[in-house]
């Protein structure tokens, strides 16, 4: 999605003078975001994710749009969900997911406590859930108490709304094979195997070569189905613009692998294997 957002080229007037903040764009530029989640819709994807990666309050707040944060995460999702139901047909339907991020305040570092942390989170939960997404996705994760911060709040919302939808949670390991807060893949999968998600994996990162430990320790130890969303490798500033240099083929050559071998459900924006958790 940041991405796409950067391709399009935008001036400071499209973000409402609030710059960096892409998820005002559900409000000021909406058939932007309708353009880019067409654009993968039209090269075969079966699951888009809302323009919402950094919509919690306390993102935000920093913003000075924190009073919107309901009102811009379900704006967001009723967005992608039009454009889902519209390249929708009784033999491939397309899925709308979630997207949550880590946010600006991580609570082990002491930025934030939990409980503010997953009150942030629950607002912005109810606003997906009410825009009708099909699951919560919670990815770019660094931090095991951020990424229960914002499972209680799911499930609160969940408990509010009576209603349950499919959870991914996705970590983000750097190059040490850890994440930034020093978690390596078996303990995080250890410390979040007893809570109710469906899915669990990893996106961003330094390209799909360098999940290959981490996807063989979830595909030899999770219960849970796997996602595996990576960057084709780090972006370099080319010319002011971020740029991945990795090849389609090299990209997908190791996703393959990841598919056949080691039994990955989901991969890029692809759903391969994936059963019938989305279905009512």
């Amino acid at each position: 999605m940041g991405t796409s957002i950067q391709a399009k080229n935008l001036n400071l007037d499209d973000f409402w003078g609030r710059n960096g903040c892409n998820e005002i764009l559900v409000f000021s530029k909406p058939h932007i975001i309708q353009d880019i989640h067409s654009s993968f819709l039209e090269v075969g994807c079966d699951v888009i994710e809302t323009d919402t990666f950094g919509a919690n309050k306390l993102v935000l707040q920093e913003y000075d749009f924190a009073e919107k944060t309901y009102a811009l995460n379900k704006r967001a999702a009723e967005i992608a969900r039009e454009v889902a139901s519209d390249f929708s047909t009784p033999s491939h339907p397309r899925f709308v997911s979630s997207s949550i991020g880590s946010g600006n305040k991580l609570p082990t570092l002491g930025q934030i406590d939990f409980d503010t942390l997953t009150a942030s989170y629950a607002v912005q939960m109810e606003g997906l859930v009410d825009g009708k997404v099909d699951m919560i996705q919670i990815e770019t994760a660094q931090d095991l108490l951020q990424i229960k911060a914002a499972l209680w709040a799911v499930f609160r919302v969940f408990r509010k709304k009576k209603k349950h939808l499919p959870v991914i949670v996705q970590l983000t390991m750097e190059e040490k094979g850890r994440t930034l807060l020093g978690t390596d893949m078996l303990t995080a999968l250890t410390a979040l195997e007893p809570l109710d998600i469906d899915i669990i994996g990893l996106n961003c990162g330094t390209g799909p070569q360098s999940m290959n430990e981490h996807v063989r320790i979830l595909s030899h130890n999770s219960p849970r189905y796997i996602s595996i969303i990576p960057n084709a490798r780090m972006p370099e500033n080319k010319e002011g613009k971020l740029v991945y240099k990795l090849s389609p083929e090299d990209f997908t050559a190791p996703l393959y692998h990841y598919v056949k071998d080691w039994g990955v459900n989901i991969v890029g924006g692809v759903v391969v294997l994936l059963p019938n958790i989305l279905n009512p």
